[in-house]
């Protein structure tokens, strides 16, 4: 343990950090109840872009975003953005 301690006490000098992983379990909970669902994601590549969409969601909430009006925001603004951004 006092190999340890100063990770142990890293929550009493960054109020930030939990004490606890308590929402990182309850948070990926939805995950591991439909894990069955997502047996059939069709593809390697669909798995993927499910995880991609999970992060996003994950991301968004961590940050106080509600993630449906922040997708709702990016897909209606989507169409008017230029298909290539970058300038060669």
């Amino acid at each position: 343990m006092f190999k340890r301690w100063p990770a142990f006490t890293q929550f009493l000098q960054d109020c930030r950090v939990c004490l606890t992983n308590n929402a990182a379990e309850r948070a990926l909970r939805g995950i591991a109840l439909g894990r069955k669902s997502w047996l059939f994601a069709g593809s390697d590549r669909g798995g993927q872009r499910a995880a991609f969409m999970y992060s996003l969601i994950a991301t968004a909430k961590l940050n106080d975003v509600d993630p449906q009006a922040w997708l709702a925001d990016v897909l209606a603004r989507i169409a008017d953005h230029p298909a290539t951004s970058w300038t060669t």
